[in-house]
């Protein structure tokens, strides 16, 4: 059809679509059930995880009690925390609690662990026995301590009488509040660290036990040279889940002591620290930035304490090389 000259020419039809466009749009919305399947956790987890994250970050540049405006700051929280002395006794005392809880816990869960492992009756009951402190309420397990810690009534000083030992008050020394807090978190963690020891032995070959035996190792040597370099993944997870979980110490401080910590703030946690910051002086740009200088304080911390284990597996492996 030929163009009339001043007349505009009627409009180009598209071009149809190629064949690889449309198998590339088809292959496009092929996987959308699946992505709509698991785009609830990715929602929930953008509202209830990383928006608080971002929001504690541009709160922690704010000075707010959480009533009036806000007011900005900048890097001022920072900067006095990195000053505050009360934040870094919070953190001496953290580290010191957990020192003192996980060297105990770990060796009773793992001779828990190689006695659920051998030839004993009833295994099955006393792995549940050994777990329910886990699963039990932080409070009531709490309030319950405070009974037996207690100076003046407490059941643990009743029974050290008995034996003609001294007066301890486990809430009013320093050492004796960090000592009662560590014995709460050994209570309720060497069960849980027991049955993953235990998924580990069961784990472990076989054969190579049966290799030392017929070579004479006994059982003292079977352990540290077999059972221990095998086991040591396993230990390496749980001294980083215990490193990251005791540098979070909250409830039993809080409930066996309030919001200070105690006589002298010995029982001052990190997180007790911004909770009272940030809950009770209603400091909340302030606890925001003690939040995350408690985060990157348990970063590093699991850094170090896993180089630290891995150490171990290097030196061998360069020594091993070394005799090649």
């Amino acid at each position: 059809m030929t163009a009339i000259p001043g007349v505009d020419a009627p409009p180009a039809r598209p071009a149809p679509p190629s064949p690889s466009d449309a198998a590339r749009r088809r292959r496009r919305w092929r996987h959308l059930p699946q992505y709509a399947a698991i785009s609830p956790f990715f929602v929930l987890f953008a509202v209830f995880g990383l928006y608080p994250v971002l929001y504690s970050l541009y709160l922690a540049l704010q000075r707010w009690d959480g009533v009036g405006p806000k007011k900005f700051v900048g890097l001022e929280n920072f900067r006095y925390l990195l000053t505050d002395g009360q934040f870094w006794d919070s953190i001496g005392n953290t580290l010191l609690i957990w020192v003192m809880s996980t060297v105990p816990m770990t060796v009773l869960a793992l001779l828990i662990a190689l006695g659920l492992n051998s030839s004993i009756r009833f295994k099955g009951a006393l792995r549940i026995a050994y777990f329910m402190p886990n699963v039990t309420s932080i409070v009531a397990m709490s309030l319950v301590f405070g009974s037996i810690f207690s100076g003046e009534f407490g059941i643990l000083n009743w029974f050290l009488g008995l034996f003609g030992l001294g007066h301890v008050p486990w809430l009013a020394d320093p050492w004796a509040i960090r000592s009662a807090i560590a014995i709460m978190i050994v209570w309720r963690w060497t069960g849980y660290n027991a049955i993953i020891f235990l998924t580990g032995l069961q784990a472990l070959p076989t054969d190579v036990y049966e290799a030392a035996r017929i070579d004479g190792a006994g059982p003292v040597q079977t352990f540290f040279r077999i059972t221990l370099p095998l086991l040591r993944p396993v230990l390496l997870f749980s001294l980083v889940m215990s490193a990251i979980g005791g540098l979070q110490t909250f409830t039993e401080s809080q409930v066996l002591l309030g919001d200070r910590g105690g006589p002298g703030a010995a029982g001052m946690t990190m997180v007790l620290y911004f909770y009272g910051t940030a809950f009770a002086d209603n400091d909340f740009g302030y606890g925001a930035a003690i939040a995350w200088g408690i985060f990157v304080v348990v970063v590093l911390f699991a850094i170090l304490n896993w180089r630290l284990v891995q150490r171990p597996d290097r030196g061998q492996v360069t020594t091993e090389e070394g005799g090649r």
